[in-house]
Parts: C-alpha cells; sequence; structure tokens
C-alpha cells in the first residue's frame, strides 16, 4: 500500500472573519480575512513543513472562494473541500471592544459548514493520512456534522491513524451538557485529547472528579495521550504509568490570544509527527502559542519552521 499523500486530515467550518479595531457601530476600518479551528491547525502544520489537508465545506460564493484561494496560499491541501450551491460560507466578525477585550458576533445558521454530511469526506477519507485532527465545534454545529466526524473517526480508528481530539467547547454552540454527552462516545476512537483544564471535565469523570483522576480515567478507557492547556501558565502532558509533565509558558507580551489552542494543536502535533520526544513536543506547541498570541490575527502569526529559533533571542533583538 502506497503511503498517504498527506500527514493530518482535518476539516470543519472556516468562516469570512471581519476585523476591526474597535466597534463596529461607530464605524472602525474592517479587514477581512478567514478563520477556523481545524483550518488555524492546518495553515500551521503547513508552516512548519507537513502536509496538511482540509476537507471542510464553502458556499459556491466570494467568501468560499477566499477561504479556498487563502488555505491554498497557505500550503493547504484543499482537493478534497466541497462546495455548496445552495448555503453561503458563514461569517463572523470580531471587533477589539475594551483593551485586549474582543467581542465575536456570529452567522453561521443554515451555512455551508453546518450542512456537512459524513459522505461529503469520502474522498478525503479514502486518500488516507497518519492522523485525523477533529474539534469540538464541528460537532457542535448539528446533527449532520456531528455524524461526520463520528464516522470520520471511526473510519480512521479502523484503518490504524492517530485520531486526536481539541475539545475546543463553545458556550454559544452548545451547552457543557450536550457537549459531554456528544464528545464521550468519540473516545474509544481518539488516540490523543487535548483540552483546556476548564474543558476536561467535558469528557471525564464527574463534578467532584481533580482533574489527575479525570486524566487517569481517560488513559484507563484507552486514550494514549491527554494534554491539558493552560494558557499563560504552560501545558500539562498525561501518559500512562509515568507522572505529569509540565512545561511553563513561553514568556511573550500578549497582543491577541484568539487562535493561540489551534496553534498549540499544530505545534504538539508537529512534534508528534517529527517523532519528538513528550517534553519537546510540549515546547514546540507552546512555543507556537506564543507566536500566535503575540501578534494580532487568528492564523497570522504562526510561525515557519526556521522561526521557531527566535523566541530564543533576547527581547528588542533585531535579526540581520
Amino acid at each position: 500500500m502506497s503511503a498517504p499523500d498527506v500527514e493530518v486530515l482535518t476539516f470543519g467550518e472556516t468562516m469570512l472573519s471581519l476585523q476591526l479595531e474597535g466597534p463596529l457601530a461607530v464605524g472602525n476600518p474592517v479587514r477581512p480575512t478567514v478563520a477556523g479551528a481545524e483550518s488555524n491547525v492546518a495553515v500551521g502544520l503547513a508552516r512548519l513543513g507537513h502536509r496538511a489537508r482540509w476537507a471542510g465545506r464553502v458556499g459556491a460564493d466570494e467568501p468560499g472562494r477566499m477561504v479556498l484561494r487563502t488555505l491554498r496560499g497557505e500550503g493547504v491541501d484543499v482537493a478534497h473541500a466541497t462546495t455548496d450551491d445552495e448555503a453561503p460560507t458563514g461569517a463572523m466578525l470580531r471587533e477589539r471592544r475594551v483593551a485586549d477585550l474582543a467581542r465575536v458576533h456570529y452567522w453561521r445558521g443554515g451555512s455551508a459548514g453546518s450542512r456537512l454530511r459524513p459522505g461529503h469526506l469520502g474522498p478525503a477519507l479514502d486518500a488516507g493520512a497518519r492522523v485525523l485532527h477533529l474539534t469540538g465545534i464541528t460537532c457542535a454545529l448539528g446533527a449532520g456534522p456531528l455524524a461526520a466526524v463520528r464516522a470520520a473517526a471511526e473510519h480512521a480508528a479502523g484503518r490504524g491513524w492517530t485520531v486526536t481530539l481539541d475539545v475546543n467547547h463553545r458556550t454559544r454552540l452548545w451547552s457543557a451538557d450536550q457537549a459531554a454527552a456528544a464528545l464521550r462516545p468519540l473516545l474509544p476512537r481518539v488516540d490523543i485529547v487535548i483540552a483546556s483544564d476548564d474543558e476536561l471535565p467535558l469528557v471525564a469523570g464527574d463534578d467532584d472528579t481533580a482533574e489527575a483522576e479525570r486524566a487517569a480515567l481517560l488513559l484507563r478507557d484507552g486514550v494514549r495521550e491527554v494534554v491539558v492547556k493552560r494558557g499563560a501558565e504552560g501545558a500539562d502532558l498525561h501518559l500512562p504509568g509515568r507522572p505529569a509533565l509540565h512545561v511553563p509558558a513561553h514568556p511573550v507580551p500578549v497582543t491577541d490570544t484568539v487562535g493561540a489552542g489551534d496553534a498549540f494543536c499544530a505545534g504538539y502535533l508537529s512534534g508528534l509527527l517529527d517523532g519528538l520526544s513528550p517534553g519537546d513536543r510540549l515546547h514546540r506547541a507552546t512555543r507556537t502559542a506564543a507566536f500566535a498570541v503575540a501578534t494580532s490575527g487568528d492564523w497570522e502569526g504562526l510561525p515557519h519552521r526556521d522561526e521557531l529559533p527566535l523566541l530564543d533571542t533576547a527581547p528588542g533583538t533585531a535579526v540581520r
């Protein structure tokens, strides 16, 4: 059997993103771009030198064309992305409201991404991959996207791919109870769970379960790795039969935290694909996230592989 032409397959909704440095109501200028958790990860992986494929669904409209053109321009394979002739590409607007507080508005009801179905993923799944990367956001978009996630996870697990799940809970899409009910049945097919410390309760344990025990429950049930993101406090990695491993965050001036979790996932998967040790995987993840939070935009500041050492230079240094 020939090797797959991509290393990582992911899918989900990528939207037109309108970025403002102040309130929309007073006429602040708008910067149009695109954004989506899964495509952010794909861009991060491509910049780090990996072959990533995004197989989401967009509308037959200008925002959809912008999504595909942007991802192609970043080196992401979109050969198996699909277009919906009857539904629009979703949209979001992010306005910086107070200091570093941003407010996000969505227009995604009835969007092309919300109409994703298992059959749309057939060609991408048949083409193969080493890793399938899933997020809870896609599961929250409706019955069709949830069914697509379940079918993709079953396909990948049955063929020995590594399946990763970023819990990525969005309270404006669904409640904690709804998320838990949908995500926990996925776990038998998941190898790596990635969650922030406040998201871990959605996939393991009861109300009073301690965090370490939640991770232990996941590992006992067959998950190979549990990665806990802690933002400015770094990240922890839980592996079977070993003490938890902690890596601190890389200290950088914070400009924009949106997309930091996706950058972290890209760095962690990059380390996994490169065969790095657990500690080095975490270090690459936190380093990639540092690039993201130090720059504006969901994915624009993500590093290329040769830029990773830049954070080792002294602050204020001009690299000549």
